[in-house]
Protein backbone atom coordinates (compact mmCIF):
# COMPACT_ATOMS: atom_id res chain seq x y z
CA UNK A 1 0.00 0.00 0.00
CA UNK A 2 2.73 2.65 0.98
CA UNK A 3 2.30 5.67 2.41
CA UNK A 4 -0.84 7.68 1.82
CA UNK A 5 -2.94 11.32 1.91
CA UNK A 6 -0.31 12.56 4.34
CA UNK A 7 -1.02 16.49 5.96
CA UNK A 8 0.68 18.44 7.68
CA UNK A 9 -1.02 21.47 9.44
CA UNK A 10 -0.03 25.07 11.46
CA UNK A 11 -2.59 26.68 13.42
CA UNK A 12 -1.68 29.66 15.18
CA UNK A 13 -4.29 31.85 16.69
CA UNK A 14 -4.14 34.61 19.18
CA UNK A 15 -5.98 38.26 20.44
CA UNK A 16 -3.98 41.63 20.18
CA UNK A 17 -4.89 44.01 22.73
CA UNK A 18 -4.11 47.48 23.13
CA UNK A 19 -5.11 49.72 26.15
CA UNK A 20 -6.98 52.66 23.93
CA UNK A 21 -7.84 56.22 25.72
CA UNK A 22 -11.47 56.42 25.57
CA UNK A 23 -13.38 55.53 28.71
CA UNK A 24 -11.10 52.47 29.70
CA UNK A 25 -12.00 50.31 26.16
CA UNK A 26 -9.79 47.99 24.76
CA UNK A 27 -8.90 47.28 21.40
CA UNK A 28 -8.87 43.79 20.01
CA UNK A 29 -7.30 42.10 16.77
CA UNK A 30 -7.98 38.29 16.21
CA UNK A 31 -5.28 36.68 14.84
CA UNK A 32 -5.96 33.16 13.25
CA UNK A 33 -3.49 31.80 10.85
CA UNK A 34 -3.91 28.24 9.52
CA UNK A 35 -1.92 26.17 6.87
CA UNK A 36 -2.09 22.42 5.86
CA UNK A 37 0.24 21.14 3.79
CA UNK A 38 -0.19 17.55 2.10
CA UNK A 39 1.43 14.88 0.16
CA UNK A 40 0.15 12.07 -1.86
CA UNK A 41 1.18 8.52 -2.32
CA UNK A 42 3.88 8.22 -4.71
CA UNK A 43 7.92 9.75 -5.18
CA UNK A 44 7.41 12.69 -7.05
CA UNK A 45 6.40 16.77 -6.70
CA UNK A 46 3.69 16.73 -3.78
CA UNK A 47 4.23 12.82 -3.41
CA UNK A 48 6.07 10.82 -0.66
CA UNK A 49 6.03 6.97 0.09
CA UNK A 50 8.18 6.53 3.66
CA UNK A 51 7.24 7.77 7.09
CA UNK A 52 9.55 6.86 9.95
CA UNK A 53 8.14 8.24 13.88
CA UNK A 54 9.88 7.75 16.93
CA UNK A 55 10.65 8.82 20.50
CA UNK A 56 14.13 8.61 21.63
CA UNK A 57 16.50 9.68 24.17
CA UNK A 58 19.88 11.16 24.25
CA UNK A 59 22.01 9.94 27.62
CA UNK A 60 23.84 13.80 29.00
CA UNK A 61 25.99 15.20 26.09
CA UNK A 62 25.74 12.37 24.04
CA UNK A 63 24.48 12.31 20.15
CA UNK A 64 23.60 10.59 17.68
CA UNK A 65 23.33 10.29 13.88
CA UNK A 66 20.06 8.88 12.36
CA UNK A 67 20.88 7.22 8.92
CA UNK A 68 18.12 8.63 6.64
CA UNK A 69 19.42 5.69 4.06
CA UNK A 70 19.94 2.55 5.46
CA UNK A 71 19.58 2.06 9.53
CA UNK A 72 16.37 3.64 10.55
CA UNK A 73 13.61 1.36 10.78
CA UNK A 74 9.67 2.58 10.25
CA UNK A 75 6.26 1.17 12.51
CA UNK A 76 6.15 -2.10 10.03
CA UNK A 77 9.79 -3.28 9.97
CA UNK A 78 10.70 -1.46 6.98
CA UNK A 79 14.31 -0.02 6.77
CA UNK A 80 14.07 3.95 5.57
CA UNK A 81 15.99 4.19 2.60
CA UNK A 82 15.34 8.10 1.59
CA UNK A 83 16.12 9.69 -1.71
CA UNK A 84 14.49 12.91 -0.75
CA UNK A 85 13.50 13.97 2.58
CA UNK A 86 9.95 16.17 2.03
CA UNK A 87 9.36 16.60 5.88
CA UNK A 88 10.62 16.60 9.08
CA UNK A 89 9.74 17.38 12.38
CA UNK A 90 11.75 17.09 15.66
CA UNK A 91 9.96 17.97 19.19
CA UNK A 92 12.09 18.33 21.89
CA UNK A 93 10.13 17.19 25.28
CA UNK A 94 8.91 20.25 27.57
CA UNK A 95 10.62 18.09 30.40
CA UNK A 96 13.44 18.38 29.18
CA UNK A 97 16.47 20.64 31.00
CA UNK A 98 18.52 20.73 28.18
CA UNK A 99 18.37 21.67 24.51
CA UNK A 100 18.81 19.55 21.44
CA UNK A 101 21.03 20.20 19.49
CA UNK A 102 20.26 19.36 15.16
CA UNK A 103 22.51 19.19 12.98
CA UNK A 104 26.64 19.30 12.59
CA UNK A 105 27.00 15.08 11.52
CA UNK A 106 31.06 14.57 12.13
CA UNK A 107 31.16 13.28 8.95
CA UNK A 108 28.68 12.30 6.03
CA UNK A 109 25.95 14.88 7.25
CA UNK A 110 22.83 15.44 6.20
CA UNK A 111 23.31 18.90 5.11
CA UNK A 112 21.03 19.98 2.27
CA UNK A 113 18.62 21.85 4.83
CA UNK A 114 20.97 24.19 5.89
CA UNK A 115 23.77 26.30 4.89
CA UNK A 116 26.83 23.63 5.47
CA UNK A 117 28.08 20.92 7.35
CA UNK A 118 28.65 22.90 10.85
CA UNK A 119 25.28 24.45 10.81
CA UNK A 120 22.62 23.77 13.80
CA UNK A 121 19.70 24.45 15.14
CA UNK A 122 18.89 24.55 18.70
CA UNK A 123 16.11 23.36 19.66
CA UNK A 124 14.79 24.17 23.55
CA UNK A 125 13.00 22.30 25.87
CA UNK A 126 9.15 22.42 24.77
CA UNK A 127 10.09 23.52 21.42
CA UNK A 128 9.92 22.19 17.50
CA UNK A 129 11.95 22.38 14.29
CA UNK A 130 10.12 21.96 10.99
CA UNK A 131 11.22 21.52 7.56
CA UNK A 132 8.90 20.60 5.02
CA UNK A 133 9.81 20.99 0.87
CA UNK A 134 6.37 19.61 -1.19
CA UNK A 135 8.05 19.88 -4.58
CA UNK A 136 10.02 16.81 -6.45
CA UNK A 137 13.58 17.84 -5.67
CA UNK A 138 12.73 18.45 -1.78
CA UNK A 139 15.86 17.72 0.11
CA UNK A 140 18.36 15.12 -1.65
CA UNK A 141 20.01 12.47 0.38
CA UNK A 142 23.23 11.02 -0.91
CA UNK A 143 23.95 7.42 0.88
CA UNK A 144 26.80 7.24 2.02
CA UNK A 145 28.03 10.64 1.84
CA UNK A 146 25.19 13.12 3.22
CA UNK A 147 22.64 10.95 5.05
CA UNK A 148 23.45 11.58 8.67
CA UNK A 149 21.41 13.71 10.39
CA UNK A 150 23.18 14.57 13.63
CA UNK A 151 20.72 15.41 17.08
CA UNK A 152 22.73 15.89 19.87
CA UNK A 153 22.16 16.62 23.81
CA UNK A 154 23.18 20.08 24.36
CA UNK A 155 24.33 19.69 27.66
CA UNK A 156 25.26 17.58 30.34
CA UNK A 157 23.79 16.63 34.04
CA UNK A 158 20.35 14.91 32.42
CA UNK A 159 19.09 13.15 29.50
CA UNK A 160 17.14 14.33 26.85
CA UNK A 161 14.01 12.70 24.69
CA UNK A 162 12.89 14.26 21.70
CA UNK A 163 10.02 12.57 18.67
CA UNK A 164 11.09 12.58 15.77
CA UNK A 165 9.11 12.51 12.60
CA UNK A 166 10.55 11.66 8.92
CA UNK A 167 8.66 11.86 5.44
CA UNK A 168 10.24 11.25 2.57
CA UNK A 169 10.67 9.75 -0.76
CA UNK A 170 12.69 6.52 -2.03
CA UNK A 171 13.16 8.09 -5.47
Amino acid sequence: MGLQNTQLGLTVAGMLTKATSVAGQTAQLPLQYAQQLGLGAGTGAGQADTLYVATRTLAASAGEDLDLAGTLVDALGNTINLARLKGLVIVANAANTNPLVVGNAAANGFIAWCSGATATVNVRPGGLFALFAPDATAYPVTPGTADLLHVANGGAGSSVTYDVLVIGSSA
